[in-house]
């Protein structure tokens, strides 16, 4: 029942950690690209001035949770009528906040919207100060009263759920006074976050390089995105090199904006009584720090699975050594795969047919409506996310699209967290509706699954089939291993904190560095790492979402088997699958997957995608022996 406080950072759903790069759209203002490539956010209000007209109604209503006050525990009537309220005002607060933040995200350097953010975090903060009692005041109850409160009003069923959660993390939940002093916290908590993205998306000053082929670009991270990808090992290394040195120069800056954030995290969990900030983090959604660790255990264990892949790669690069930087180039010389927004969106209507009329329509209407923001412009906010949180309206779709692979791959990825949303929107009241972050990464990883069985199922050049085979392990690469290493260092920064020792720049970068020698085997000479790499922690806006990016390999453990039996035509797997993505958080994650048909708590989902991947290894080294010989 956190939803009282009106956590504005809980509005905004899961924005994933895909960064990519520009295309000659990049270059163009944000009047010249052609509307039916942009937003339509005149669905949230016709103009700024709407906006504001709405904000002016709704600041009266704030007044009201004072009328509340001591009447929670008298009667299932009063009960649920807080309730319906805090419900009414958390769907006006987050219709406000997202229309500020997504037109803030079109162009960061505008303060304008900038400003309206903070005119609402300002306001929310100081009214979950005043509506902090509402917690401490049902809690003064017995579960058995409040169950006899539903059990006699069928409007709270609606609330069951979040209501039980409530008395679960009872002995978490502080006194009024304490739990006023934890809204007010807010004020503050947020400021690294904002920090770091206005300096790394907006301020920081950029390099400018010149290329091998005499051209002189600036280097910003949707260039940097772009050409790591160069075919062209030179350019490789110039544009790595300029990149990394460029943001130590800003190293201890950035140590400060990340150690801020892991002090809020420290500050939360210690005033409400957790072990540690990872349990203060998962607990409230009943997901056992066990997962978690277990992650990190059987990613490390499986690393001789990933340094095969990396040994594939060297092969098929034909290099002496292998580099970091050499992580993102082509695989397969003079196969440039390309594709245009048009065709990607009808290749991804395509994969997704064994999804059933319904599921397909729906992404088409989000591809022809304008839910979708496609192409860079400057200031535009890097990589990509799907914003579902307007509960009457539609979810929006940002990307940075640049015709590659990459950006289809991305693009089918926010649309399964776009039907996410809309199915839990259109099937769930609002209490039950938003699904946690735990469970957000399976739908969107699903359709990456579709998708890559989809392409190579249709292809028979070997050229383009290792080429994509490979760009398939390199979503292995990015979304298992990658991921679990952002944990692993995650988890050490913050263990290292709460032992009381001091965290800089150089600590952060000491430590990554540590990390990403292990994970690619440089002591071993499999990968050899550069030490400017050592700055690679800073690049990252997930650290700001504390323990987040964990969930994106579990999701993809678990979409690997649904997806599987799905595509096998099997009816009553589809059928879990669709209930899953309709159940929005009306259950636990762990038990909302094991409906679904993934015990999250098991071996299983790991084993079965470690399977897969060495299943897809198999077939490329089939194709380059059959070369050889």
């Amino acid at each position: 029942m956190k939803d009282f406080t009106l956590k504005t950072k809980a509005i905004l759903l899961a924005i994933t950690m895909l960064l990519i790069g520009t295309n000659s759209y990049s270059q163009k203002s944000r009047e010249e690209i052609p509307a039916n490539y942009k937003w339509d956010l005149t669905d949230l209000f016709a103009s700024d001035e709407a906006w504001r007209t709405a904000l002016n109604a709704l600041i009266p209503k704030l007044d009201e949770v004072e009328t509340f006050k001591g009447t929670l525990t008298q009667s299932g009537a009063n009960l649920l009528k807080a309730l319906q309220y805090n419900t009414a005002l958390s769907k006006e607060v987050t219709k406000l906040f997202i229309y500020a933040s997504m037109n803030s995200d079109l162009d960061t350097r505008n303060m304008k919207y900038t400003g309206m953010k903070q005119e609402l975090q300002q306001l929310f903060t100081k009214f979950g100060a005043r509506a902090a009692f509402i917690e401490p005041e049902i809690l003064t109850a017995d579960w058995e009263t409040i169950d006899g409160f539903i059990k006699n009003e069928p409007k709270l069923q609606d609330y069951r759920m979040g209501l039980e959660n409530m008395f679960r993390t009872k002995k978490h939940t502080l006194s009024e006074e304490e739990e006023r002093i934890m809204a007010l916290s807010r004020m503050v908590s947020g400021v690294p976050s904002s920090v770091f993205n206005t300096f790394s998306n907006a301020e920081m000053p950029k390099p400018e390089v010149t290329l091998s082929n005499g051209e002189k670009i600036t280097i910003g991270s949707s260039e940097y995105s772009k050409y790591r990808a160069s075919a062209n090992r030179n350019d490789r290394e110039i544009v790595f090199r300029a990149y990394w040195e460029n943001q130590a120069k800003f190293k201890a800056s950035y140590g400060e904006m990340l150690y801020g954030n892991v002090k809020a995290n420290m500050f939360r969990s210690r005033a409400r009584h957790y072990d540690s900030s990872l349990e203060a983090t998962l607990y409230p959604n009943n997901i056992p720090v066990e997962i978690y660790h277990s992650l990190v255990k059987n990613v490390n264990e499986s690393l001789p699975a990933f340094h095969r892949y990396l040994k594939i790669k060297k092969r098929m690069m034909e290099v002496d050594t292998l580099k970091y930087l050499d992580l993102y180039a082509p695989v397969v010389k003079d196969v440039d795969l390309k594709y245009s927004y048009e065709d990607a969106s009808k290749i991804i209507l395509e994969s997704l047919k064994p999804m059933g009329t319904e599921y397909v329509s729906t992404v088409k209407k989000a591809i022809d409506e304008r839910w979708i923001d496609v192409y860079p412009t400057p200031g535009k906010q890097s990589g990509a996310y799907s914003n579902g949180a307007d509960y009457d309206g539609h979810p929006y779709i940002l990307l940075n699209y640049n015709d590659l692979y990459n950006d289809v791959s991305t693009l089918t990825h926010e649309l399964g967290h776009t039907m996410h949303s809309y199915f839990s929107n259109k099937t769930q009241p609002l209490p039950k509706a938003r699904y946690v972050t735990f469970v957000a990464e399976v739908a969107s990883t699903f359709n990456e699954v579709l998708l890559f069985n989809y392409i190579i199922g249709t292809e028979k050049d070997d050229d383009v089939k290792l080429s994509l085979l490979m760009n398939w392990l390199d979503g292995f690469k990015g979304t298992l291993f990658r991921q679990t290493q952002f944990a692993e260092f995650e988890l050490k920064i913050h263990e290292e904190a709460e032992k009381g020792k001091p965290l800089t720049g150089d600590t952060f970068s000491k430590i990554y560095k540590e990390i990403v020698n292990k994970y690619y085997g440089h002591d071993q000479g499999i990968c050899f790492v550069d030490d400017y790499i050592s700055m690679e922690w800073a690049y990252i806006p997930h650290f700001y979402r504390s323990f987040y990016v964990f969930q994106y390999s579990t999701s993809f453990t678990a979409s690997i088997s649904l997806a599987e039996k799905v595509m096998t035509g099997d009816k009553q797997a589809l059928k879990n699958y669709m209930e899953f993505l309709s159940a929005g958080g009306s259950d636990y994650p762990v038990e909302l997957l094991k409906k679904a048909g993934v015990d999250m708590n098991s071996s299983d989902p790991f084993e079965k995608t470690t399977a897969s991947m060495n299943k897809v290894m198999d077939e490329i080294e089939k194709i380059l022996d059959k070369r050889k010989k």
